[in-house]
């Protein structure tokens, strides 16, 4: 079979305008990016705010594993195959970070017959919004430390400074280092560090912001650190976000592409649900509903951390209500989670499938938890036998769950069809009864312990003596009422990669509690979770290549 970027290089684009065309936005309203991307003006919103929204639908998974589930391929060729049955749908998703690009991934924008192009665009530089984000955050940085070298008039304490320098790149050498070096001229000497762009909080605030009023408003109430008093200081007392927003200016504006079926989908900012939100931009996901009678979305990693953030931060924040959550599985994924060798995966293997297939009875226990109808896309792949797949199937109706086969990879939109046609069915005979799960207003302990409890399965939350301190802290100054946004390993239900399958009488630990004010959330680190991943031993980069006449490979 062809490659990923092999497929998406044979693919029949068409122009950008005819898929704007196909949900109503002119040609006029467009900011184009040669002939195949395009941002989307802040005229569209203005003429279609009035429009009744359509259906929004969430894709997630089960936990990741390195047998791979499929969730942005999933998304991808669900839009494909509402398509295809005749329904009006677009698709929202996530740019891809280049980090992981360039490290373990490769290529993020699905896979086989569903995917989203031109593919080697959106995996590299696409259109500069994290170069964008990029830039404005370490703009605050420099004028932190600037303002620090020049006289200090706020008084800033430079051992708590909490706003790091960031770079859309797994590069672990820069997780902890020193800044100002070199003697006096070269400002005040400090212990630093640097996150990956897409875990920093201006990425947050840019996938929260309602328009370029909001956007401002937000940077400017980052808390950037504290005064030899403790008293917080925030961007707007440096003066830094004017300049920000405006770096961010274009950065901001959905990018319009399509599928390989010119299915038009909105991608805009979001990745990362281990260390950051996770989510796709509230202003994509909200003109995609505007647009279109169906909106197919995602987010980042498994349900435990994508959706829960999606439905108690994103969806509280933006006033969103799901119709439908589809529910990602393999057989591979599930054999794994039984115990099962990533090199052994391709063999039948019914016991562990059936040890395993727990991780995917959690997650629709946790979906029903928020009143919404799950339905589990059971993603198939090449080697997965009939045997395996009626165990799945089977464990769906034993537990009242609706399913269907996705053959999106190797068929794509056709591939998808029974998964479109149960989704339409579902959301027309199921009532939504979307609610988050926790009430923002109670103490952060509180919300804490509930998404432990009753997402992750837990008995408990303990605390370290700093996270205690850090905790009581932003009760005091009046951050205790916003949502949490929980920091932990992707892989496992719980805070220790480990523990696969359905762990049972853990205890999660929390290290540290940051306010992202600007955000609006307040992010809780537990477990060994950090912010700036690493390359793999033999990185994805080193397969990628491009020829004399510009043609990128390894992009697999």
């Amino acid at each position: 079979m062809l490659t990923d970027i092999e497929i998406a290089q044979r693919a029949k684009m068409e122009p950008i305008e005819k898929i704007a065309e196909k949900i109503g936005v002119k040609a006029e309203e467009l900011e184009f990016y040669g002939n195949d991307k395009a941002k989307l003006s802040g005229a569209v919103w203005e003429r279609v705010k009035t429009n009744s929204d359509g259906k929004l639908v969430l894709v997630t998974a089960i936990n990741p594993t390195p047998a791979g589930e499929g969730k942005t391929t999933t998304t991808v060729g669900l839009g494909q195959a509402m398509a295809k049955i005749g329904k009006k749908a677009m698709i929202a998703l996530r740019e891809p970070s280049l980090g992981p690009v360039m490290g373990i991934k490769g290529g993020a924008a699905g896979g086989g017959y569903a995917q989203v192009v031109p593919m080697e665009d959106i995996n590299l530089h696409f259109t500069g919004d994290f170069h964008a984000i990029t830039a404005a955050n370490n703009l605050l940085c420099a004028m932190i430390d600037n303002h620090i070298m020049q006289g200090n008039a706020l008084g800033i304490d430079p051992t708590k400074i909490a706003f790091k320098r960031v770079m859309d790149m797994n590069d672990r050498a820069l997780r902890q280092v020193v800044v100002g070096l070199g003697g006096k001229t070269n400002g005040y000497v400090r212990e630093d560090g640097f996150m990956i762009t897409v875990a920093s909080e201006v990425m947050a605030i840019l996938c929260m912001a309602e328009n370029l009023t909001d956007l401002k408003a937000r940077l400017g109430r980052i808390v950037i650190g504290y005064t030899y008093d403790g008293a917080e200081v925030k961007a707007r007392d440096l003066k830094a976000e004017g300049a920000m927003c405006a770096l961010l200016k274009d950065a901001i504006k959905p990018n319009l592409v399509q599928t390989l079926e010119n299915t038009p989908c909105l991608m805009h900012g979001g990745p990362f649900a281990n260390i950051a939100h996770g989510c796709n931009s509230v202003q994509a996901t909200k003109l995609a509903l505007k647009l279109s009678d169906y909106v197919i979305t995602e987010a980042g990693f498994g349900a435990d951390l994508g959706a829960e953030k999606f439905l108690d931060i994103k969806c509280r924040v933006a006033n969103l209500k799901p119709s439908a959550v589809v529910l990602v599985a393999t057989v591979r994924a599930l054999k794994y989670n039984g115990g099962v060798a990533k090199a052994d995966l391709g063999e039948e293997n019914t016991e562990a499938l059936s040890r395993g297939i727990v991780n995917l009875g959690k997650h629709i226990e946790n979906l029903r938890l928020y009143g919404i109808p799950v339905i589990v896309a059971i993603n198939r792949f090449g080697q997965d036998t009939d045997a395996e797949l009626k165990i799945i199937e089977q464990y769906c109706l034993d537990n009242g769950a609706d399913f269907a086969l996705s053959e999106v990879f190797a068929k794509g939109g056709e591939g998808g069809v029974a998964l479109a046609e149960k989704l339409v069915d579902v959301i027309e005979r199921t009532e939504s009864r979307f609610a988050p799960i926790y009430d923002e207003t109670l103490p952060i302990k509180e919300k804490i312990e509930t998404i432990v409890k009753k997402i992750y399965g837990g008995d408990g939350v303990s605390y370290t003596a700093a996270a205690e301190k850090q905790i009581a802290a932003l009760e005091q100054v009046g951050y205790g009422k916003l949502p949490v946004c929980m920091a932990k390993t992707q892989y496992s239900l719980s805070d220790d990669a480990k523990l696969l399958g359905r762990p049972s009488g853990f205890t999660v630990t929390v290290k540290e509690v940051r306010v992202f004010a600007g955000a609006g959330f307040v992010t809780v680190y537990a477990g060994s979770i950090m912010t700036m991943p690493g390359l793999p031993k033999s990185p994805a980069a080193e397969r990628i290549d491009i020829s004399e006449n510009g043609v990128i490979s390894g992009l697999f």
